[in-house]
C-alpha cells in the first residue's frame, strides 16, 4: 500500500486563506448537494457531508439553514459543475474546480488568469491523467488504533490510514468515496469533515524560489475567483 500520507502532508483546509472564500465556497457545495438530493440531510449523503465541512470551517449555522433555503428556492440559478485544466509558468500542470451559474464567464476569466500568469488553457481531460483523485476524511483522534481502524475500513476501499496533531485520516478511491462515508456512518466514526482531493502522480520538480513565486502567483489569482471551488497543481514546493 503506497504511502499516501507520507508523500503528500495533508493540510485541512490550507487553500481557505480568506473565511468569506470559504463560506461562499461551502455555500455553493450545499446548493448543488440539495439540487442534486433534496433538503434533508439525512436522505442526501452528500449534504450531509457539505453540512459537515460547514461546521469543521466555523460557517453559522443561519448561514448554513440559508444555503439550503437559497437552493430550494424556484428563484436560484442552478450551478454547474466545471473542471478546467491548463498549464502554468515553467510546465506546472493545474486543474482548477468550479461551480457556476454562467460557464461563458467563468471560462472567459479562467482563460485570462492564465493568459495573464504565463499560462495556458488546455482542453478538457488533457491533464486529468496526472492526478489520483482521492477522498480524505478527517476524524477525531480519540482512542483509535490507526492499524486496527485501517483493517475495520479496508474492506469499504481505504488505502491509507494516518494521523497528525489535528486528527485521523481516511484516505480513499474517488469510486469508494460514497461506500465509506456510508460505513463510517455506520460504525458511528465522527467524520469532522470530508474532502474530494487530486494528488499529483508525478510532479515538476527543481523550480527555484522566484519561479515558485511565479506559479503560486497564478494559482492565487484563480483560487480569487468566485466561481472557482478548488485548485491543484503539481509543483514540487519547498
Amino acid at each position: 500500500m503506497g504511502r499516501i500520507f507520507e508523500k503528500r502532508k495533508h493540510k485541512m483546509f490550507a487553500r481557505y486563506a480568506k473565511m468569506a472564500k470559504t463560506f461562499t465556497r461551502i455555500g455553493k457545495e450545499i446548493a448543488i448537494a440539495v439540487k442534486l438530493g433534496g433538503s434533508n440531510p439525512d436522505g442526501n449523503p452528500r449534504l450531509r457531508m457539505a453540512i459537515q465541512n460547514a461546521k469543521a470551517s466555523n460557517m453559522p449555522k443561519d448561514r448554513v439553514d440559508n444555503a439550503i433555503a437559497r437552493a430550494t428556492s424556484k428563484d436560484q440559478k442552478d450551478l454547474e459543475e466545471v473542471v478546467y485544466e491548463g498549464y502554468g509558468p515553467h510546465g506546472v500542470a493545474i486543474l482548477v474546480e468550479t461551480a457556476t451559474d454562467n460557464n461563458t464567464r467563468t471560462v472567459a476569466n479562467i482563460r485570462m488568469y492564465f493568459n495573464r500568469g504565463d499560462g495556458a488553457l488546455g482542453k478538457t481531460g488533457s491533464l486529468d491523467f496526472l492526478f489520483d483523485r482521492k477522498g480524505i476524511f478527517k476524524i477525531e483522534k480519540g482512542s483509535n488504533n490507526l492499524e486496527e481502524l485501517e483493517l475495520e475500513l479496508i474492506d469499504f476501499g481505504a488505502e491509507e490510514v494516518a494521523e497528525d496533531e489535528e486528527g485521523v485520516y481516511i484516505y480513499t478511491s474517488f469510486t469508494d468515496f460514497g461506500k465509506m462515508q456510508k460505513a463510517m456512518e455506520e460504525k458511528s466514526l465522527s467524520i469532522i469533515s470530508a474532502e474530494l482531493e487530486r494528488i499529483p502522480t508525478n510532479f515538476v520538480e527543481g523550480l527555484n524560489e522566484e519561479q515558485q513565486k511565479e506559479v503560486m502567483a497564478l494559482v492565487e489569482k484563480i483560487e480569487e475567483d468566485d466561481d472557482v471551488q478548488n485548485v491543484f497543481h503539481n509543483m514540487k514546493e519547498g
